[in-house]
């Protein structure tokens, strides 16, 4: 199966589809699980079928084609197709994880949860020398950011 195959059947994942009395291995997925989620049980389903990458360096791949077809939408300014390309890495990312076997939700969850972290000792430095997130600079912002990474 070549890539641009590969490539078409993923992204035909992300269709919705009119007709669910036709069996599917997708069926049963549930539409209202977080997105992250559903496409982590989507790929997961569709690699015990034999769908999927042999290797990392293919999911790379398929990562590298989707920042640049992106970065064409983004030059178009085609807010529709922008929003689809977003979708498109997003998938991937999810892929990804699935891949490395690692919960995409969870990561999502941390990453977020550091930010919290490193967003609030901004603002608390900030506070300490009277100053607001407004009255700062973004390179005085981003040196309090740097220095939250050293706490966290």
């Amino acid at each position: 199966m070549t890539r641009k195959n590969i490539t078409k059947r993923i992204k035909s994942i992300n269709k919705p589809h009119r007709n669910r009395s036709t069996r599917s291995l997708l069926n049963g997925i549930p539409e209202g699980l977080p997105s992250l989620s559903r496409a982590d049980r989507i790929t997961r389903r569709v690699s015990h079928a034999g769908f999927d990458w042999p290797d990392l360096a293919g999911i790379l791949a398929k990562m590298e084609e989707e920042i640049h077809e992106f970065l064409e939408a983004l030059s178009s300014g085609n807010r529709k197709k922008i929003r689809e390309e977003i979708g498109d890495l997003l998938f991937v990312v999810a892929n990804l994880a699935r891949f490395l076997r690692i919960d995409p939700e969870d990561a999502l969850r941390r990453t977020t949860e550091k930010f919290i972290f490193r967003f609030r000792y901004i603002e608390a430095s900030l506070h300490q020398r009277g100053k607001s997130l407004r009255q700062s600079s973004l390179s005085e912002m981003d040196r309090l950011w740097n220095e939250a990474k050293g706490k966290s």
